[in-house]
């Protein structure tokens, strides 16, 4: 899914100029594969590649992308996060300016974002939206995006050429075949166990999930 929705609170005003996802990436496409091309030759994976994943640690301030052209996934390289705001623990609800914590896919681009360029997670999730309901939270938030830029809240902010690469990328695979990772910090280095106290008690189930799915990706 590559469309847009003007509702989107990161979306530019009306009136301002508007482009589509075909024209980004005519702009941007280019200078995005002189930065990317050599990323995956070294990383001996063709491109596009037929998937990929993002990993993100809130802590580290850094997003990893790995990809699979169909032999297993291979490191190709590591993004900082310019910013990220909230601390360590899953997003509970709208206005509480935590980055979610979890397993998601990216579901739209967004050409038009405030931010430059944006990727839209699949926020809340089924087991975002299963917790929610178990404790009759009704507003769990939603509007989450990988974009542009230095500032954000609630959302991962890479800066504007990192996101021209990683928006041009997920078009060429198809956002369907990009997934996202958000931990609190890499459980690769330190394990999520025991969660703080403070958390919901499902929070254990949702980082056993978060640990697993970074421990398939080791360099």
């Amino acid at each position: 899914m590559t469309a847009t929705a003007s509702n989107w609170p990161e979306t530019k005003l009306i009136g301002q100029d508007k482009r589509s996802v075909k024209q980004v990436i005519q702009t941007y496409h280019n200078d995005s594969l002189k930065r990317l091309l050599p990323l995956f030759v070294a990383a001996k994976v063709d491109y596009p590649p037929k998937q990929i994943t993002l990993l993100a640690s809130k802590r580290s301030r850094r997003l990893e992308l790995w990809a699979d052209s169909g032999e297993g996934y291979k490191y190709i390289h590591t993004y900082w996060i310019r910013h990220a705001s909230g601390k360590a623990g899953p997003k509970l609800r709208e206005g509480d300016h935590q980055v979610p914590e979890g397993i998601y896919q990216i579901e739209a681009l967004n050409p038009n974002s405030r931010f430059h360029l944006s990727m839209k997670l699949n926020y809340p999730n089924d087991f975002d939206l299963a917790m929610a309901k178990n404790e009759q939270r009704t507003q769990p938030g939603s509007n989450i995006f990988i974009h542009g830029k230095a500032s954000s809240v609630g959302c991962l902010a890479i800066g504007d050429k990192n996101i021209e690469d990683l928006f041009v990328l997920v078009e060429r695979i198809g956002p369907g075949n990009s997934k996202v990772v958000i931990a609190p910090h890499d459980p690769r280095l330190l394990p999520l166990f025991p969660v703080p106290s403070h958390l919901p008690e499902w929070t254990a189930q949702l980082y056993r999930q978060i640990q697993q799915q970074f421990e398939q990706f080791k360099q």
